[in-house]
This record gives C-alpha cells, sequence and structure tokens, in this order.
C-alpha cells in the first residue's frame, strides 16, 4: 500500500522543486488543499502517484523572439508554451503577451487551465503560452512582426489534434489572425490550429464574448440555489477587455446594473449603468487604443473617474473579478464585505488571493472560483474545435445553447462535490475535486 500524501511535506517539496514561483505555488496548493482527503482514500490514485505526476508539466517549450522595430532596430523576446497535461485531450489554452511574463505565471496559468478544461466536460487538456512582448504603445506592423516571428517558433510544437492556443491578456482577434497567417504561410494547412479566429476563417460565433457570458450564467445558477435573481443587483466588474466586455452585456441581460469598470489608472463609476451598446462598443475601443486606461470612458459619458483606486471600494452586490490574478487581496475582501457584498464571482484567472477567499468563506457568502466562473472562454474554444473538425458553422444561439449547457453542468459539478456539512456550498473545494476526478482517472 501506498504511503499516504502530508499536505505540509507535499508542498514544502513542491516548492524546493519550483524555487521563485510563487504563483504557480498558490494555485497548486489551493487545488491539493482541497483534493489530498480524496487522494489519500481513493488507493488506484495512490498507487499511480497522481498527485506527484499531476502537479509536473509535460513538456515546458522556452524559445527566442526575434523581430524588427518601426526604427529598423533588431528586439530580442522569450516566448515560452507549457504544455501541462494532455490526459483527457490536446493541450488547450490561451496565449498571452505582457511584459512581466514569467515562466511561473504560465506554470499557474496552464495547470488551473487543466482542471477547468475537465470540468467543461470537453475533451481538452491544459496548456498556457506566451511571451514577454509589451503590445501597449506598438504600432500594428510591429505586432505584426512579433507575431510572425513568434509563430515561426511556436508552430513547431503546436497542430489540430495535439495543442490548440487561443488568444489571452494582449492576444485578441488581431495578434491570433496574424499568428494563424504565418502558421498557415509556413505549414501550407488550413486546420482549426487556433482558436478565436475571424469569423469569416474559421471562428466561433459568441468567442470573443464567451467568457463573459459564462461566468454570468453561472452566477445566475447561484444566486437561484440561493432563492435570490440578477434583477435589480448592483455590480461592479474589473478590467475593461473582452472578459469584461462580455460580461457587462450579459449582466445587463439577465437584469443586473454594472456601476463600475477599472483599468490600471483607476476606475469609474457610472451611476446610470454601463448598459447601452455605444457604452459596450467603446469598451473595446478602448482595449483597442493600447493605451490601457479608462478614465476616457468618465470624459465620454459623463461618468466619474476614481484615479489610482481599487475598484472593490464601490459598494455593490456583485463584485467581478475580471483583469488579472491576485487583484483582489485580504483587505479588499474586508472592505467589500464591509459595504454588504453579497456575491463574489472570480472571472480573471486566480483573481483573489488565498487571505480574500478565506474571508468570502468566513462571512459564508457565495464565492466562485475562476477555473469554474470563467470556463465559458475556453468552453467555446472547444467548441471552435469542433466545428473545425467537422468543418460546420453553428448559428449563435446554437453556441450560445451549448455554452449555457457547459456553464449549468460546471456549477452542477461544484454542488455535488462542494457542499458541506452546514449546507454552505464551497464552490472552490467543488470545483478543484470534480476537475481533478476526470483528470486523474484518465491519468
Amino acid at each position: 500500500m501506498a504511503n499516504k500524501y502530508k499536505l505540509d511535506e507535499f508542498m514544502a517539496d513542491l516548492e524546493k522543486k519550483n524555487p521563485a514561483q510563487p504563483e504557480f505555488i498558490q494555485a497548486a496548493k489551493e487545488v491539493v488543499e482541497s483534493i489530498i482527503d480524496v487522494v489519500n482514500s481513493t488507493p488506484k490514485y495512490l498507487e499511480n502517484k497522481i498527485l506527484d505526476r499531476i502537479v509536473e508539466p509535460e513538456r515546458v517549450v522556452s524559445f527566442k523572439v526575434e523581430w524588427e522595430d518601426d526604427k529598423h532596430e533588431i528586439q530580442v523576446n522569450r516566448g515560452y508554451r507549457v504544455q501541462f497535461n494532455s490526459a483527457i485531450g490536446p493541450y488547450k489554452g490561451g496565449l498571452r503577451f505582457a511584459k512581466n511574463l514569467t515562466l511561473g505565471t504560465l506554470k499557474f496559468l496552464g495547470f488551473e487551465q487543466t482542471f477547468k478544461n475537465s470540468l467543461t466536460t470537453l475533451p481538452m487538456g491544459g496548456g498556457k503560452g506566451g511571451a514577454d512582448f509589451d503590445p501597449v504603445g506598438k504600432s500594428n506592423a510591429e505586432i505584426l512582426r512579433f507575431c510572425r516571428s513568434f509563430m515561426t517558433e511556436l508552430q513547431k510544437y503546436i497542430g489540430p489534434d495535439t495543442d490548440v492556443p487561443a488568444g489571452d491578456l494582449g492576444v485578441g482577434g488581431r495578434e491570433i489572425g496574424y499568428m494563424y497567417g504565418q502558421y498557415k504561410r509556413i505549414r501550407q494547412e488550413n486546420t482549426g490550429v487556433l482558436t478565436g479566429k475571424g469569423q469569416t476563417w474559421g471562428g466561433s460565433r459568441i468567442r470573443p464574448e464567451a467568457t463573459g457570458f459564462g461566468a454570468m450564467y453561472f452566477t445566475n445558477e447561484v444566486l437561484k440555489l440561493n432563492r435570490d435573481s440578477m434583477k435589480g443587483k448592483t455590480m461592479s466588474v474589473s478590467g475593461f477587455g473582452n472578459v469584461a466586455w462580455g460580461t457587462v452585456q450579459k449582466a445587463t441581460e439577465l437584469g443586473a446594473k454594472v456601476i463600475a469598470i477599472s483599468g490600471p489608472d483607476g476606475y469609474v463609476i457610472d451611476e446610470n449603468g454601463i448598459n447601452t451598446k455605444e457604452k459596450f462598443d467603446y469598451m473595446l475601443e478602448l482595449r483597442a487604443s493600447n493605451k490601457n486606461v479608462v478614465e476616457p470612458y468618465a470624459e465620454k459619458f459623463g461618468a466619474k473617474f476614481v484615479k489610482g483606486k481599487k475598484i472593490w471600494e464601490v459598494p455593490v452586490d456583485i463584485a467581478c473579478t475580471a483583469a488579472l490574478q491576485n487583484e483582489l487581496n485580504g483587505d479588499d475582501a474586508k472592505t467589500l464585505l464591509k459595504n454588504g457584498v453579497k456575491y463574489v464571482m472570480e472571472i480573471s484567472n486566480m483573481g483573489c488571493t488565498p487571505e480574500a477567499i478565506a474571508e468570502f468563506h468566513k462571512a459564508k457568502i457565495p464565492f466562485g472560483p475562476g477555473k469554474a466562473v470563467n470556463a465559458g472562454g475556453v468552453a467555446v474554444s472547444g467548441l471552435e474545435m469542433s466545428q473545425n473538425a467537422e468543418h460546420l458553422r453553428w448559428s449563435a444561439n446554437e453556441v450560445d445553447e451549448k455554452l449555457h449547457e457547459i456553464m449549468k453542468s460546471i456549477f452542477e459539478a461544484c454542488l455535488r462535490e462542494g457542499k458541506e456539512k452546514d449546507g454552505y456550498i464551497n464552490y472552490v473545494k467543488g470545483a478543484n475535486i470534480a476537475g481533478f476526478r476526470k483528470v486523474a482517472d484518465a491519468m
């Protein structure tokens, strides 16, 4: 009989093997804490050393990206692809372009992606990639040249049945287009090797909105379980990119009133609600501008701009993280609770620190973790893969219906595995256990 795992010993050993990777260690600890009792009570998991194996990526690729800027000077960046786990399907996960991107960040994202993809019920493994390239302030021509150089190397490691990247922070439809063009040029094939493609060349309907739409479908299920409704609820959403854009649209449709969005420069309060097509469209204009600020929204629509402060000081019924990891800390959680927040949804990956999550659990308010709440994006990416493989194109309604079903099934899995003795639903525990079981059984 294999020895049972001890949490402290296991985490100490993992940290020793992965020095200077705090985000990966944080993500691993959150999952391991939830699943260690399941592992220790399941002989086949112990005998097959599933816990040791599941925290190790199957492959990590690092490569040089040389490109020429508009001044005809050579620039050098570093590209990555972390192929974390392929037990249930091809690696699937986004590409992120950010100046401070590290391997530790990508390992945390790839690890989270493994369980998130498992929760969708679709046959997808977990992966993540990107480069320490900052698209802010770059011209279209510079971004094009970078994307072509990046894909020249990445194409060696990906394929429609091997690894299917998508967009992420700093990588939208434009960047996916530039990379896909280079892939076709080199490989001489038109396949579903990337998702998030344009509507006229293999993309799925509602893909840009999918993460936000799915998050609100999950949130709606949480409220219904609590005999509550989205109607009339006030909401804050950090960020202003694709994820926030989709979230704001679907929240409005379901009857909530989004009153605040944020950026690195501060946050905007719009007491009238961010609830018209003109306002939705302007969020996308801000993102496309590459200036990474939200202050112009306040100027355009007569809203209030608060410079340099965090959005979590705004009193709301529902707070949603939709920007970066660890953007909401323990003090922010206390402020939200003091101001009467009723629900907190993590739409960004690992948007809350462990201290923040502990505060929400202590207060017994429903908290939805990112791997469950934001799975709508990768779910529709998976549906795009299916459409590409079958050379079909579904209507927006068909895709939306499938997305709604997937998010409901994720909610039900969290409910099944996360119910505690006092009746409180620990969605973190539920998502981790449900996502883990499928991957572990396959391994």
